[in-house]
């Protein structure tokens, strides 16, 4: 019985990190339309491919572990205030500023997520999406240091 809520709380907790990443996905989507500097485009681009690849690996986890991935985020996290304020955001300094708010959500969330002792197949993608999350974050640091 153990192991069926061990599996019950792994589909929910990374149903969660889904959404989550969906709504990732809505926010650098917004940001990309927004911005002015082709350079920025390009990068926030690239972030974008890594969301989207978390989605798919996440999916495929949420699948072996018998659940039925989210489709879409949850319109409640903090990144969909984040895209609802890119709306209105002018200007490429705005718009990383936002972007590294949302960057601190979703570094802090994987971080939680690593440090929970899920199997080592599903910590191994934790560990690579937390990777690609703090070097999403390192850019926009960097260039957001560099005004």
């Amino acid at each position: 019985m153990e192991t069926v809520m061990d599996t019950k709380q792994n589909i929910s907790d990374l149903s969660d990190l889904i959404e989550l990443e969906y709504d990732a996905i809505a926010a650098y989507r917004s940001a990309i339309e927004r911005l002015d500097n082709a350079a920025y485009k390009l990068q926030l681009t690239e972030f974008l491919g890594d969301h989207v690849r978390h989605v798919e690996d996440l999916s495929n986890v949420v699948r072996q572990e018998g659940g039925n991935p989210p489709t879409e985020g949850d319109f409640k996290q903090i990144l969909t205030q984040g895209k609802v304020v890119l709306a209105g955001l002018i200007g490429d300094e705005a718009i990383r500023k936002a972007m590294k708010a949302n960057e601190v959500v979703t570094n802090t969330t994987y971080e939680k997520a690593v440090d929970t002792g899920y199997a080592e197949h599903i910590q191994a993608l934790l560990r690579g999406g937390l990777a690609d999350e703090r070097r999403h974050k390192d850019w926009i640091e960097k260039t957001l240091a560099t005004l």
